[in-house]
């Protein structure tokens, strides 16, 4: 695991000099502590290349440096990741003629691009960003892993290309303008993250997963190579398959994922925190490893967010060596750490404790197998309950369902408290006369369209216009347009919700401790297998990941099997009506903050004060505003410091 950045450029005037591009790498020196390197193409190149590189070693530890090249230094590669089937590769390649001087999985991309060009991704199992640089045709390749396991950045500015695993990196080069775009806060506001191809600054993108980018001539082209295939293909078989012969092609393909996960040159552990998805990825590496696996896991005093008895539980199951930690989590002594490390405005606040078990776990090992992905693939998530009782109103006319949303509805006398049956019931209703689409993104988003109308001021609305944030689930949801409404949700959480959110988090959360996380679930073959699978084996009788559960029940306890999801969380209600009430006072009501012109006072003391007076939980929409600011002052009010800044930044108004 590691990190890169780059430049590309072909006029004098946009050159960037080796000291910029090693400053470039040390601002990312977290996700590579172990080893350091730069190419410089020949001055006379008519267009110059710089690749750089910060190395976590974890394959060929004596091996491996990079940029590396081919056996005549024509193409180079800087490279991210893993790819997970590189010894089968390599004796391809071998057979082909090729000549290999490591036994690094890096080398394989260098001769696979020789051989296949930029088709070489389509023979990668594996998480993935690099670049390869193709001297004598004068041409950069980026690519990105199918599921978006691993970031890229990327600006073209004029004739000249930056790219970086980091946000923060492409900001080392003097002149780079951070000029936030405001439709970019607009999108931060209703997802709690930027998506891609948008970034928080305007001129820079991030490359999607699933895509390449070329760049040659001043030019660059972006296109996708791969989609799950959640559309049926025309020449899928008419008879179909058993829910037998669906389980035993999950078994097995799960199962060679998670060994060729294993494969490392360092130790090997496991995220356990007693839910379904970790519990048989830790299961599976158990049964493929002659001697006890490590596991990890943490735990908070507040006993809602605290699932390490059903960690302790499977652990015993399966037989490994479990870890446990108990953390008491600190936003206060996090939220610099946070702010930094995610480069853009990011609002989940899980990160928080993804920082604390990335941290414990790092001082054991430096690889952490993971469940990541499995409520996205196998219908997990209880709010997909939800889309599949609503959907049973979508065969109404869009006239008649448009009765759902009149106001009559709200004035109903229900409970005070925020999560009474018949305050949900109301909102749910509501949502009923929208498009099945934004009624999903009404339920998910953090701040509705209404609600952030009444947050804005009428400048910063102004400068806004008509831009619809909407029209981003719109696209996901345009990938799988024939299938079922609820497996047409799972596929937009996979393009969406699972690369720009839990993928983020897990990335920049483990690499800020230099670990290394790898999801068997995330392996295109499992992500194929499970988006051809019918929905009823995943989600039946308002219950997911049946066909898991039932594939692999003889790795789950029976507590587990039948537990409610519980989610990876902090108290942040409870630390915004106590000890973090003043900060977020200070912060949000500050000059500094209303300032900038984007909220309204009223509308910000209102928030407040019906969270603290327990009128209303408004915890995650606190939060998220409350990261916006915190962001600006790091990364908008000064240059973005070289390393994590302490929390006097945040504080000081």
């Amino acid at each position: 695991m590691c990190g890169i950045a780059g430049a590309v450029w072909s006029r004098a005037e946009d050159a960037v000099e080796v000291d910029v591009l090693r400053q470039m790498t040390d601002s990312i020196r977290h996700r590579g502590p172990d080893d350091s390197g730069i190419y410089e193409s020949p001055v006379e190149s008519e267009t110059r290349c710089l690749l750089g590189h910060r190395r976590l070693s974890i394959i060929d530890l004596s091996g491996g440096h990079q940029p590396l090249s081919n056996e005549d230094g024509t193409i180079w590669t800087a490279f991210n990741g893993e790819i997970y089937n590189y010894r089968e590769l390599r004796e391809q390649l071998i057979q082909r003629g090729h000549q290999f001087r490591t036994s690094s999985d890096t080398e394989v991309i260098v001769h696979a691009y020789e051989e296949y060009g930029d088709g070489c991704v389509d023979h990668f199992r594996g998480m993935f960003v690099f670049a390869v640089w193709d001297e004598p045709r004068q041409r950069l390749l980026l690519a990105r892993d199918r599921l978006g396991q691993k970031p890229l950045y990327y600006r073209v500015d004029g004739s000249r290309l930056l790219f970086a695993s980091e946000l923060k990196s492409i900001l080392q080069v003097p002149g780079v303008s951070r000029d936030v775009d405001p439709e970019s806060i607009d999108l931060f506001l209703t997802y709690q993250y930027v998506p891609h191809p948008r970034s928080i600054f305007r001129g820079v993108q991030k490359l999607p997963p699933a895509h390449l980018a070329v760049f040659r001539e001043g030019t660059a082209w972006v296109h996708r190579y791969w989609a799950p295939p959640y559309e049926p293909a025309p020449e899928s078989p008419s008879e179909p398959l058993s829910k037998t012969d669906w389980q035993h092609q999950l078994r097995e393909t799960l199962t060679d994922a998670v060994r060729l996960r294993m494969r490392s040159d360092v130790p090997v552990g496991a995220f356990l925190s007693g839910g379904i998805d970790s519990t048989i990825i830790a299961g599976l590496m158990q049964s493929l490893s002659e001697r006890p696996i490590h596991t990890f896991s943490i735990g908070f005093p507040v006993k809602e967010f605290d699932e390490r008895a059903y960690a302790r539980e499977a652990a015993k199951l399966i037989g490994s060596d479990h870890h446990e930690f108990l953390v008491e989590p600190s936003a206060l002594e996090m939220l610099s750490t946070l702010i930094w490390h995610y480069d853009e405005p990011f609002g989940d606040s899980s990160a928080i404790p993804m920082m604390y078990l990335s941290e414990v776990t790092r001082k054991v090992v430096t690889v952490a197998l993971s469940g990541d992905g499995g409520d996205e693939l196998f219908a997990g998530y209880s709010r997909y309950q939800a889309v599949h009782l609503a959907g049973k109103t979508d065969w109404l006319p869009a006239s008649l369902r448009s009765v759902f949303g009149w106001n009559l509805w709200q004035r109903i006398p229900t409970s005070t408290k925020q999560r009474a049956f018949g305050r949900r019931l109301k909102r749910f209703i509501a949502a009923l006369g929208q498009s099945p689409q934004r009624r999903y993104l009404r339920w998910i988003g953090i701040f509705d369209a209404d609600a952030r109308r009444q947050l804005y001021t009428r400048e910063f609305a102004e400068r806004l216009g008509d831009y619809d944030s909407g029209e981003f689930i719109d696209g996901v949801y345009s990938a799988c347009p024939s299938r079922d409404f609820v497996t047409q949700t799972t596929c937009a959480d996979v393009l969406s919700y699972l690369p720009c959110d839990i993928l983020t988090k897990v990335d920049i959360a483990t690499m800020a401790h230099s670990l290394e996380a790898r999801s068997p679930f995330l392996d295109h073959r499992v992500a194929e297998l499970a988006a051809r699978m019918p929905i009823e084996l995943k989600f039946s009788s308002g219950q997911g990941k049946k066909i898991l559960i039932e594939t692999f029940k003889d790795l789950l306890p029976e507590s587990i099997q039948t537990r409610a999801k519980m989610g990876f969380g902090v108290p942040i209600d409870h630390w915004f009506r106590n000890e973090l009430t003043p900060l977020l006072r200070e912060t949000l009501l500050s000059d500094r903050c209303l300032d900038r012109g984007i909220f309204r006072r009223e509308e910000l003391v209102r928030l407040i004060d019906d969270h603290v007076s327990r009128r209303w939980d408004h915890s995650y929409r606190l939060w998220n505003l409350l990261c916006l600011e915190c962001w600006h002052r790091v990364y908008v009010d000064a240059v973005p410091p070289i390393a994590a800044p302490d929390r006097t930044i945040l504080e000081n108004t």
